[in-house]
């Protein structure tokens, strides 16, 4: 899809918005009587703001964006056309609209929104059909794309978080899979070339594509699991301060006075002598298979239980040089999301640095603060797997459908 022409984009901007409204209709069944109300959290937005943003970007970034037609070139402050909607701006401008404030805006209904929705959609397959054919012409329709995935993406770890109850096909759609468990693999040092060419669409952070040293590593064929993690647990893994960082270790207290924390987010019961993990998935406890990737651990957590174990967690140059090269040799990944030490950081190369595209949100503001997760979850849209997307996202979120592999030291 990244290299996608009008014809496929075409059909997948529509694939999109069929998921993401049949998504909705999950929170429908579960919210609607409750006209969308959900607790104020730094890590879900709500409902109905949700939806309507992923209209307004496409709109912003497409119908309303004069300059659509240069790509990555367009300036990002250049004046909108009017929306077709003269509250969009007030309401779904992720930029001005502060997080903490989305509760309080006095937004339509569910009805309007999907007027909304569709107008906008309509608009964007029009210009789409008289668009160029060049990668910079149809640059925003693949960003909107990957935008209104990412976001379907976040309505269902949102649903997770909710406790939702999804229909039967969703509910095993968003399992992850049992893996076969194989030795790790040894990957021989080599010269990568890290990131995306300007070849097709690329994110900001995935550039400029630069040379990247790899000396030899041994990485796990697939990423730890249940009853790997049962392990750590059962050997006192939450009450040992030497096997955190000191960060880790800060932010395991702060949780003492309140939820205390055994175990990743979700389990309500971890143990060997037991056997089993329960752990609930949208509002239901479930028991989880030994050899399905553990999930819903924070980079603090991975990072612990690889010093338990005497391993580390992987760069991402690494993650990425054996998703490439050792696939065939039984590299498994697009479980779960997967933490690596890397600190998200532009790219450097000896021609330059990172630039941002004209959606300076994206990537710039979270350089320093949040970790780098790759891979893909169940909940990923296939056309989103990469083994050059970066993921990213502050060290204590566990809400995500995240989890980890190890290297040896």
């Amino acid at each position: 899809m990244r290299s996608s022409g009008k014809e496929l984009l075409s059909l997948a901007l529509m694939d999109a918005r069929n998921h993401t409204l049949h998504l909705f209709a999950q929170y429908q069944n579960a919210l609607e009587s409750a006209n969308y109300v959900v607790p104020q959290l730094a890590t879900v937005n709500p409902p109905l703001w949700e939806l309507g943003h992923v209209g307004w970007f496409q709109e912003w970034w497409i119908a309303r964006n004069t300059q659509r037609s240069l790509g990555a070139r367009c300036e990002p402050a250049h004046t909108r056309l009017a929306s077709v909607e003269p509250n969009a701006d007030r309401w779904w401008d992720s930029a001005n609209v502060l997080h903490s404030t989305r509760w309080q805006l006095n937004l339509p209904n569910a009805n309007n929104i999907r007027a909304y929705l569709l107008d906008t959609l309509e608009s964007t397959l029009d210009l789409l059909d008289k668009a160029g054919s060049d990668d910079h012409a149809l640059y925003f329709y693949r960003l909107a794309l990957f935008h209104e995935d990412m976001h379907a993406e976040a309505m269902v770890h949102t649903a997770q978080t909710l406790g939702l109850t999804l229909d039967k096909a969703m509910q095993q759609a968003f399992t992850p899979a049992a893996m076969t468990l194989r030795e790790p693999l040894l990957i021989p040092a080599c010269t990568w070339q890290l990131g995306s060419t300007a070849d097709g669409f690329s994110f900001d952070n995935e550039r400029p594509q630069h040379g990247a040293q790899v000396p030899e590593f041994e990485i796990d064929a697939q990423p730890v699991t249940w009853s790997q993690y049962v392990e750590f647990v059962d050997d006192g893994g939450y009450d040992r301060a030497e096997l955190w960082s000191a960060e880790g270790w800060r932010w395991l207290q702060s949780l003492a006075n309140g939820e205390g924390r055994r175990g990743p987010r979700y389990v309500d019961q971890i143990g060997v002598a037991s056997g089993a993990v329960m752990q609930t998935r949208f509002g239901a406890a479930h028991r989880m298979h030994g050899n399905q990737p553990a999930m819903h651990m924070t980079w603090y957590e991975a990072d612990a239980w690889c010093r338990w174990a005497g391993r580390r967690l992987p760069f991402e140059v690494e993650w990425e040089v054996a998703a490439h090269t050792a696939a065939r040799r039984g590299f498994l990944w697009g479980n779960v999301w997967e933490w690596t030490s890397t600190t998200f950081r532009g790219y450097l190369s000896e021609t330059g640095g990172f630039k941002p595209d004209p959606y300076v949100e994206y990537s710039q503001p979270w350089f320093g603060s949040h970790k780098v997760l790759r891979g893909a979850s169940f909940a990923t849209r296939a056309r989103m797997k990469s083994p050059k997307y970066r993921n990213f996202y502050l060290p204590e979120r566990d809400d995500v459908f995240c989890g980890f592999r190890s290297c040896s030291v």
